[in-house]
Order: structure tokens, then sequence, then C-alpha cells
């Protein structure tokens, strides 16, 4: 009976601010096409910054409180997944879209949304290297990974860190990881759990 009285209160909760199930919205419509494409269009992610950073500052207490949460948000979302980006192993729409997610949740609930992406996004791909029976591959891969971001943090260069062809695992519609890691972060936060 506790459970269904938190469910019901999730939801209460949910349906009193238009923006969480906004981000629903967009999150299932960029890993749907992440999946289908491998590509997140920018109408989604800058509509959806676009829609999160408005209707943040004017639903706010004071503009300036809002403003300052969103673009918080926004800015560690970006930041967080842009060293990713910048050593080959993310794409931009990743990128941009959990910027887009950040402009949604604020500074505080981002970090705890890239956290869990980077779980879910763990998962996956030890999932699909253990699907391709490529184990091995991914090891290796996330080995190069950590060593090009050492090497840029020390020498303050870009590494080249890009994997060759024949050594990857393949491509993982990290979208999707995305998606799935905001959505236990908003449901976990709306539940007391974060």
């Amino acid at each position: 009976m506790q459970e269904l009285d938190a469910v019901l209160e999730l939801l209460a909760m949910l349906a009193s601010d238009i923006r969480m199930p906004a981000l629903l919205v967009l999150l299932v419509v960029a890993a749907v096409s992440d999946w289908r494409t491998y590509r997140i269009p920018n109408w989604l992610t800058f509509g959806g910054a676009f829609f999160a950073l408005v209707y943040g500052t004017l639903a706010a207490r004071t503009p300036t409180v809002g403003a300052l949460s969103a673009f918080s948000g926004l800015g560690v979302g970006f930041a967080a997944m842009l060293p990713f980006y910048a050593i080959g192993i993310m794409g931009a729409g990743d990128v941009k879209l959990m910027a887009m997610s950040g402009a949604f949740l604020g500074p505080e609930q981002t970090l705890m949304a890239v956290l869990c992406t980077f779980i879910a996004g763990g998962v996956a791909a030890l999932a699909f290297a253990i699907h391709r029976r490529r184990v091995g591959h991914m090891l290796a891969n996330v080995k190069t990974a950590a060593q090009g971001m050492v090497v840029s943090s020390i020498a303050g260069i870009r590494p080249s860190a890009g994997i060759h062809a024949n050594l990857s695992v393949g491509k993982l519609p990290y979208g999707i990881c995305i998606a799935a890691g905001t959505v236990v972060e908003v449901l976990a936060h709306q539940l007391g759990y974060l």
C-alpha cells in the first residue's frame, strides 16, 4: 500500500510541472531517433533546451533564480560530456542531449543524472560486448580512452584516441543510455532516494 501511495504521489508531482513530462517525451524521441539512425536531431536538443530555459526562468519564484538554475544545469550537462566528445568516444548529439536535460533539471540533479547515465552506459556497453562476444576488445578500448584522457589532462592537448574500426565493438546509441539514466534520476529524486 505504501508503494502505491508513493507512485500516486510521484504521478501527481510529475503532472504538476509540465517540464518533467516534456523532458520525458523529448528523451523518448531522442532515444528512438538514436536507435534508428544513430543521430539525435538538433531541433530536439536546441528546441528542448530553449523551452527549458524559458520555462525555467518564467516559472521560478524569481526569474533570476530560475534562469541561473536552468543555465547552470545546461552548463553542467554540457561540461560533463564534452571531454568524451573531445577524445572521440561520444557524439555531439549525446553532449547536446545531456545539456538539454540539464536545462530541465538544474545543476545538482544534472550531476546525478550524468552519474546514472554513465552507469546505464556501462551496463549497456557490457551487455552489447557480451552479446557480440567482444569483451576483450571493449576492455582494450576503455584502456585506450582512459590513457587518452590522462594524456589530455597532463599535456593539455587533444590526444589521438580514435578507435580503429576493426577493434570497435560497434556503435552504441548512447542517447538511449542518457534517456534511461535521466529518467532513473528524475524518478529517484521525486521518490526521495537521491
